[in-house]
C-alpha cells in the first residue's frame, strides 16, 4: 500500500474509515487490472452503484469527477463501480464481496488496506455500455422560476419551457 496516497486520499475525504478503504482499494484494482492512472480528462470513466466514502478515493486516485464528466452515478445502493478506459476499450466491475465475521471499524479498515484484492472483491464485466463522453448544452430560462437549465432537461408544460423542478408531470396510467 502506498501510503502518500493513502494519505492523499485522508486528506481530501476528511477522515480514515473503512469505506474510504474501499475506494482505495477498488482504484488499486481498476488502476491495475486495466493498466489505468489518473484521468486528466475522460479517458477513464467510473461509474459509481453508490454515493459513500469510498468514492472520494476514486476521485483523488483516478481523476474521476462529476465535473468531468467521467464520474456518473447510478443508484443502486451497492458497493460496486465500473471502470472503463476508452483508448482500449477495456472494462472492468468491481463488486464488494461480502464481509466474514464481525470486525470493528479499525480492525476492517486495516483489513481492507492489507488484504489482497481477490479477497475483498469479485471481477466481473460492466452489465452496460460505455457511457458517451460528455456533451455541452445550451442553457435554458425557465419560463416558470427564471433559473436556467440545460436544454436536455427542460420540459414543454403548457406551452412554456420549465425546468425540472417547475415541471409537473402527467400520467393517467394504471
Amino acid at each position: 500500500m502506498d501510503k502518500k496516497l493513502w494519505e492523499k486520499c485522508v486528506a481530501f475525504h476528511g477522515h480514515e474509515c473503512p469505506g474510504l478503504a474501499i475506494g482505495f482499494k477498488v482504484s488499486e484494482a481498476a488502476m491495475k487490472k486495466l493498466g489505468i492512472d489518473f484521468s486528466k480528462d475522460e479517458d477513464v470513466v467510473c461509474v459509481t452503484e453508490n454515493d459513500a466514502c469510498g468514492v472520494d478515493a476514486i476521485q483523488v486516485l483516478l481523476g474521476c469527477s462529476f465535473g468531468k464528466g467521467n464520474l456518473i452515478y447510478r443508484g443502486t445502493g451497492k458497493q460496486a463501480f465500473s471502470f472503463f478506459h476508452r483508448p482500449t476499450n477495456q472494462s472492468i466491475r468491481i463488486v464488494t464481496k461480502p464481509f466474514k465475521g464481525e470486525m470493528g471499524r479499525e480492525e476492517r479498515q486495516a483489513y481492507l488496506l492489507n488484504a489482497p484484492v481477490e479477497d475483498l472483491f469479485d471481477f466481473k464485466a460492466p452489465t452496460f455500455e460505455l457511457p458517451e463522453r460528455a456533451r455541452l448544452f445550451q442553457t435554458i430560462t425557465c419560463e416558470a422560476c427564471g433559473e436556467g437549465a440545460p436544454e436536455h432537461k427542460v420540459r414543454l408544460m403548457e406551452g412554456q419551457k420549465v425546468c425540472l423542478d417547475c415541471f409537473k408531470d402527467y400520467s393517467r396510467e394504471l
